[in-house]
């Protein structure tokens, strides 16, 4: 069964007229094949249940225990010395100080009372060690296999269809994360719901990488087939020291790393490093691309002894990163490198990360898609939200527009190569705050970061071409006109100021408000970014438009009702606007 953004948007209301209107009219949901309903006993089912379960691995140093987990902040002292863990990345401190000698003997004791997660989720005080050696030994041992599959994962939120006796849909079910799907599939194998997931879901593998699943079929293959192929770290150490020199040397020159953390002798240099590229290469060779394009040359290697893996870096011009490090965890898709005395470096890799640039190369990333003016601080002053619903397309022959109103303003651009780095010019009249010459300072095939003094921008790809969930939006939007039918400012209803009005959603990117003897024209774009997005853009300064230029997050929208919220910085709704097919 395959159910698109459509159909799940539109189920709750049809879920009501099926409810309201007596079941007179049939209304077609989906193409829904009864065997596609989970049932309490079947593969997919157990094969659910499996993937949802609490994974207890990564707190194996503090409670030798893969099937339970420690829930944060807890007080443990190690070898005479109590430290607080309030985050997984504290594990490194324990181990650091288990690996600081050789010869002494290695002890960790809790500080009770302690809350501890089950692999069911659920969480249990505990008020003593005797408490939690029996839960502990209902675990299997180190690296004895278990139900619990981790070598992949759903990508949230999925949702399933709930079906009545007659199965015909009476609810659909979001599902935000393990804890919910496990307690979800719980009912369904003690046959409470009777339901059935709702395709394309997405899955993500223990590197990172993802895969697009359209059936039960595929899916149940796609888990089976990842079940054991990766390294589940169920042994009671943190990290991989088991590591070889071999697989350390393949790994490390796989892609090039991105620095996230960087503290060195104490000191936390992360601001400096973050998005620092190395590129590990052939015979020794270690590439290193700073932040403002400059690429240096060093040297590499590796080895494996009592203290387990260790990577030594050199470079002559850059002392912080000179140092061998020992390698205390390699996740995937991640390596973090400690060393005593306050020194760590996290990095991620990431395979779309150019080293070297090229004019060509860069060429090649901008000609891609649409890019979306994410950010623009010019002079300190933040200039993004004129930018909102106006995308940019590079094109062959240095051109470059700006769509702008439903109508392109066409300009152009210069890609130069300089001893700073790569340079990107663009020449857009009456857009003097794009035409700077940008020095390019992190770029991916998705996500392009420029600077210039004081000046900052940030483009990121915008690629509406195959997207289902945008092109479904923007047929939506097009096909006839709308009204305010709410907008809420931080609990106050200020919907009365819309009255009158009609807006309009135009295919090429225009925007217009017409009533009350005014006209109002802009720009609008739907975009994914973590999420779906709409970005309105009335050229105006007068109210109440003035207010709706923003990204809004698209929280429900179907062919007659949209509905828009705006979030603050600690999640919280700020505003809402709901947008009605006018009759």
């Amino acid at each position: 069964m395959k159910t698109t953004l459509k159909s799940l948007l539109l189920l709750p209301f049809f879920v009501l007229l099926l409810f309201t209107s007596c079941q007179e009219e049939k209304i077609e949901i989906s193409e829904i094949d009864e065997s596609e309903a989970l049932v309490a006993e079947s593969e997919l089912t157990d094969l659910l249940y499996s993937t949802s379960i609490m994974d207890g691995s990564a707190d194996n140093i503090i409670d030798k225990a893969s099937c339970t987990s420690v829930k944060l902040p807890v007080t443990v002292v190690v070898n005479g010395l109590e430290i607080i863990i309030d985050s997984k990345e504290d594990f490194k401190v324990i181990e650091a100080i288990f690996k600081e000698f050789d010869d002494d003997e290695d002890n960790l004791e809790i500080i009770f009372p302690i809350t501890v997660i089950l692999s069911n989720h659920e969480e249990i005080v505990i008020q003593n060690k005797t408490e939690l050696a029996a839960k502990i030994e209902a675990c299997r041992g180190e690296n004895e296999e278990d139900e619990d599959i981790e070598c992949i994962d759903f990508q949230y939120p999925i949702s399933f269809s709930v079906y009545n006796s007659a199965f015909q849909v009476i609810d659909v079910i979001t599902i935000e994360s393990d804890r919910q799907l496990h307690r979800f599939i719980e009912r369904v194998k003690s046959s409470e719901v009777f339901a059935s997931l709702n395709f394309p879901v997405t899955m993500v593998y223990a590197d990172g990488s993802t895969v697009e699943v359209n059936s039960n079929k595929q899916l149940a293959l796609t888990i089976r087939e990842a079940k054991g192929v990766c390294d589940e770290d169920d042994d009671n150490d943190y990290g991989d020291d088991d590591f070889t020199k071999e697989r350390l040397d393949a790994y490390l020159k796989t892609c090039p790393w991105i620095v996230y953390e960087f503290m060195r002798n104490e000191v936390d240099n992360t601001t400096e490093y973050r998005e620092y590229a190395l590129n590990f290469r052939e015979e020794g060779v270690l590439k290193m691309r700073a932040r403002g394009g400059d690429v240096l040359t060093g040297t590499w290697s590796t080895r494996v002894t009592d203290r387990g893996a260790l990577l030594k870096m050199q470079f002559e011009t850059m002392a912080d990163f000179t140092l061998e490090w020992v390698v205390y965890d390699i996740e995937y898709g991640k390596i973090k490198l400690f060393e005593v005395g306050g020194n760590r470096i996290i990095m991620k890799k990431n395979c779309d990360v150019v080293i070297d640039y090229t004019k060509e190369r860069i060429n090649e990333y901008l000609q891609k898609c649409l890019w979306r003016v994410a950010r623009l601080s010019v002079d300190g002053i933040d200039n993004e939200k004129e930018y909102i619903g106006t995308p940019l397309k590079f094109f062959e022959n240095n051109v470059v527009k700006l769509r702008l109103n439903g109508e392109f303003l066409e300009g152009t651009y210069e890609i130069g190569i300089r001893n700073t780095g790569a340079i990107l010019r663009i020449y857009l009249e009456g857009r003097p705050n794009l035409k700077l010459e940008w020095l390019i300072t992190f770029l991916e095939p998705g996500f392009i970061k420029l600077s210039n003094a004081n000046n900052k921008m940030i483009l990121e790809r915008h690629c509406p071409d195959g997207d289902g969930d945008i092109n479904y939006i923007i047929d939506v939007l097009t096909n006839g006109e709308w009204e305010v039918a709410q907008y809420m400012d931080q609990g106050n209803n200020e919907t009365v100021n819309y009255e009158g009005f009609v807006i309009g959603f135009n295919e090429n990117g225009m925007l217009f408000a017409e009533g009350n003897g005014k006209n109002y024209n802009g720009s609008w774009l739907a975009y994914r970014n973590e999420g779906l997005f709409l970005g309105l853009n009335f050229k105006t300064l007068d109210e109440p438009f003035s207010e709706l230029r923003h990204r809004w997050r698209i929280k429900e929208i179907n062919s007659g009702r949209i509905e828009l919220k705006d979030f603050n910085s600690v999640g919280e709704i700020e505003r809402v606007l709901v947008l009605e097919k006018r009759i």
